[in-house]
């Protein structure tokens, strides 16, 4: 399980990846040796999954984001592995994930504009073998957006 200076290290990454070991162990109440440890044990744990930089998907022309709900034919094994395999591979998609309730896929969306949503819509999701029912929802505003787990 996490102690309390390993939560303190991962809130300090999660604000800011970037941060040198020594701002995190100052951070984390640690020296710079420590600390650095404790990041690595983390990693070689897998608490710590990867490091990324956040993208403003606006200001690289994605303005337009959608979540789509997908309802499959059939639900067995091969027709949503497919399905899943279709979305790995289809850049638009930054979330896929398999449900359970109503609707069989929740996905994550950008496009640059409506007209581009529609056409990854017609060309892709539609076309795809098994595939039911597109339900599109479009987002007004975004009220909280974050990566940062409550830890």
């Amino acid at each position: 399980m996490l102690d309390t200076i390993d939560k303190r290290i991962l809130r300090a990454l999660q604000r800011d990846s970037s941060q040198t070991n020594a701002e995190l162990a100052e951070q984390a109440g640690l020296s710079a040796t420590p600390c650095s440890r404790r990041i690595q044990l983390l990693k070689q744990r897998g608490v710590i999954a990867g490091y990324t930089a956040l993208v403003n998907p606006a200001k690289v022309g994605l303005g337009f984001m959608a979540f789509v709900r997908i309802t499959l034919d059939r639900q067995d094994k091969t027709t949503v592995e497919h399905f899943a395999r279709e979305m790995e591979a289809a850049p638009e998609v930054l979330e896929c994930y398999l449900m359970a309730g109503g609707y069989d896929y929740l996905l994550r969306v950008y496009a640059r504009d409506l007209d581009d949503y529609q056409r990854f819509q017609m060309e892709t999701l539609t076309r795809i073998e098994g595939v039911r029912n597109v339900v599109t929802e479009i987002p007004l505003k975004g009220i909280k957006q974050t990566n940062r787990l409550p830890i």
